[in-house]
């Protein structure tokens, strides 16, 4: 993690606990740096209007206002929820780190009488899954933002392994199985890579120019392919695809 990725976790950290403090220490082995760094980081984050200051004491540590630094979003019981559940489902994604991220900050502006409300309705809520999370190599999350060709390691359906460098193209989610859809410099194509079979995932450095990513490319024997973008300002039926809120759809068999 380089300095500014960490110095917005720091706030991001800080602000999921406000008004509990957060020891130097304690911040120091969870970014695996040192306690020096850390205290820097804080002072710089200080300096530049952050509203973070120490509380003395055995069980101080660093606190930070957050009321200062993020407006009430104002959610509602069931946005909040709904919102709750959505991350959730990511948790075997290559945005599960975000996802829980994102949770983190929706409960630190959610109020107490709303956050208890939404926990306690979530407890009756339940994901049925096929078998344990298919987690997938960390290096995928950032694929699509940074463009950069990727040299994975790939352990096929007859558990032959191979090594390829592959241009990232984008992702499918089917139940816990997402995959990695990429122009495959090996077989000269569009592939789908599932997450869980991608042993070893490692930027190249080298950004080719983005290629197009078309449904007909995927040649998905069934299924409905679905888009998570979306018009917020589109004031259509969500759950109509043929509206095109929500998400386009394109029946694939």
């Amino acid at each position: 993690m380089n300095r500014t990725d960490r110095l917005y976790a720091l706030v991001e950290e800080l602000r999921a606990v406000a008004p509990r403090p957060r020891s130097a220490r304690w911040l120091a082995e969870r970014f695996e740096v040192s306690s020096r760094t850390i205290e820097r980081d804080l002072n710089a984050l200080q300096q530049s209007g952050v509203p973070i200051w120490a509380e003395p004491g055995r069980t101080g540590g660093y606190c930070l206002d957050a009321s200062h630094t993020l407006a009430p979003l104002g959610f509602t019981v069931d946005e909040a929820l709904a919102i709750l559940i959505s991350l959730e489902m990511l948790s075997s994604s290559p945005f599960r780190d975000s996802a829980r991220s994102a949770l983190q900050k929706v409960v630190a502006v959610t109020d107490d009488r709303s956050l208890t409300e939404t926990i306690e309705l979530a407890t009756r809520i339940h994901l049925l899954a096929d078998g344990p999370p298919l987690e997938s190599p960390a290096a995928l999350t950032g694929a699509l933002h940074s463009g950069q060709v990727l040299r994975i390691a790939y352990r096929g359906r007859d558990s032959a392994e191979t090594t390829r460098d592959v241009e990232p193209m984008g992702y499918v989610g089917r139940g816990q199985s997402w995959y990695l859809i990429a122009w495959c410099r090996l077989r000269d194509g569009v592939r789908a890579f599932r997450g869980d079979r991608i042993l070893r995932a490692e930027p190249t450095g080298e950004r080719p120019p983005r290629r197009t990513l078309r449904a007909e490319d995927l040649d998905i024997p069934y299924g409905d392919l679905r888009t998570v973008a979306a018009d917020p300002a589109d004031p259509a039926d969500p759950a109509d695809p043929a509206d095109g809120a929500g998400g386009a759809a394109t029946r694939v068999r």
